[in-house]
């Protein structure tokens, strides 16, 4: 890889040291985690690459190209499911130093930033113009914003501002052999497919995003919420239901099963399955929204409780150091799957996941948030203890599987807004079915040698 040198003016950036290497072999990803643990390297790029421009990835993927190296694009290592780890050794190109604010537009309610910037410092750059995203995954200071268009992220306000792509306006991304692609930056056009959405999703296997454009809002002048109390996990989801097909948008609206809402209220003694739901915009019109809300509920069993437990979430909605605790221990086991499904197979998706990972897991929480008007996301949270650290690593194998199999089988989806990655590589054909197809036809145009994060979405390895 010597010649890489050449392309990139800072050499300090083209590195095959080891502790470069070891801090591009794992992600989030709790069998990552456990590898480190294990003192295991399974994913190691050759040598990893530091760009700063569009150019240079240019530059780094016609270099690859010309010679079938692989390539995986690195954002800022946030991913849990194994996206940016290399399966083919190769190049890991790392995107986080390019991280700069390209232009806050307030007059056409746009923000482009470089791919590799934080979120989270994204959004105080705009919160600082009095403006927001109010695109807020629960990893926001963890993740770049080119990462959420690859994993088709979204956020815990996705109810009322949908998910990334609802979000995005344009992007920037170099595809394999280098050549530099832009999408136009209009609210909308009739001209052929949309073309930012080919690449949504794909996980940087058909090509590397360097530059986002995305929604932004003025933030809102009023906030208004409730925590609902509910019999069973029956009604809430009823409500729920209700809630999105009367075209009311609340930003928030999250409902816990009965384990999940006493870690939610922090009550190890709550007695009701739990819904948080929040209003925002004009405060009379979000007043009057939350109420609508609560009239639902109600409707449906719920009861108006007195307590914040809503208002305490949104202040510790990015703290997920309970999870990161346990899987710390050699023996922890913890394991967070969001999956979907519509209206009518949630509940059916959510008894099936509950008993059988019930089996594997000491606690099974659940909770239903990311409603849509045809059906909400079902995110399972896992957490337990085994003897040792080889225990504890068939036992996240095994919750995979047992939760991949559930979903597939109670017709879900196997992914809502992590993407593929690794963890889920082996189910993706029998998810997409016959879509499948068209995927490997999109990877065989936009990257006939198969350099580009080769191993993930299903495709066949050379």
């Amino acid at each position: 890889m010597a010649d890489l040198t050449t392309l990139i003016k800072d050499t300090s950036r083209v590195s095959n040291a080891e502790a470069d290497i070891l801090a591009h072999c794992y992600d989030c990803w709790p069998v990552a985690v456990k590898d480190r643990q294990a003192g295991e390297s399974n994913h190691r790029p050759d040598v990893v690459v530091s760009v700063v421009s569009t150019a240079e990835v240019s530059a780094v993927l016609k270099f690859a190209n010309d010679r079938g190296i692989a390539v995986t694009a690195w954002g800022l290592g946030s991913s849990v499911v194994g996206s940016p780890l290399a399966e083919r050794g190769g190049i890991t190109l790392d995107t986080s130093k390019m991280n700069q604010l390209i232009t806050i537009d307030t007059k056409n309610n746009v923000v482009t930033a470089e791919a590799g910037m934080q979120g989270g410092e994204l959004e105080t750059l705009l919160n600082a113009q009095g403006m927001t995203m109010n695109f807020s995954p629960q990893s926001l200071h963890r993740s770049s914003i080119g990462g959420w268009v690859a994993t088709r992220a979204t956020g815990q306000f996705s109810s009322r501002y949908g998910g990334i792509e609802d979000a995005l306006v344009a992007i920037e991304v170099v595809l394999a052999d280098g050549t530099i692609v832009e999408t136009l930056e209009l609210p909308r056009y009739s001209v052929g497919a949309d073309l930012k959405s080919v690449f949504i999703g794909s996980e940087g296997s058909f090509g590397v995003v360097t530059r986002v454009t995305m929604r932004i809002y003025p933030v809102s002048e009023a906030q208004a919420f409730s925590t609902i109390d509910f019999p069973d996990v029956t009604s809430g989801v009823d409500a729920m239901r209700e809630i999105m097909a009367k075209g009311l948008r609340p930003f928030l609206l999250r409902f816990y099963d009965l384990d999940e809402a006493r870690f939610a209220m922090h009550d190890k003694a709550y007695p009701t399955p739990v819904m948080f739901v929040g209003c925002d915009g004009i405060d009379s019109v979000a007043q009057a929204e939350l109420a609508a809300c609560r009239d639902i509920a109600v409707r449906n069993g719920g009861t108006v409780s007195e307590l914040k437990g809503t208002e305490a979430w949104m202040g510790r909605r990015f703290d997920f150091s309970a999870i990161e605790k346990v899987l710390d221990q050699p023996g922890g086991v913890a394991e967070t799957i969001e999956i979907s499904n519509d209206w009518e197979g949630i509940k059916n998706t959510y008894a099936v996941l509950k008993e059988r990972l019930g089996h594997e897991s000491a606690n099974v929480l659940g909770h239903f948030s990311h409603a849509y008007v045809n059906g909400v996301s079902l995110y399972m949270i896992l957490v337990s203890e085994e003897p040792d650290l080889a225990a504890s690593r068939v036992r996240i194998n095994n919750i995979w599987t047992v939760a991949m199999e559930g979903a597939l089988e109670t017709g879900a989806s196997i992914a809502h807004h992590h993407g593929a990655g690794m963890a889920r590589a082996p189910y993706v054909r029998r998810a997409l079915g016959s879509g499948h197809e068209v995927l490997s036809r999109l990877k065989t145009a936009l990257d006939p040698k198969g350099i580009l994060n080769p191993g993930k979405l299903g495709f066949e390895e050379d």
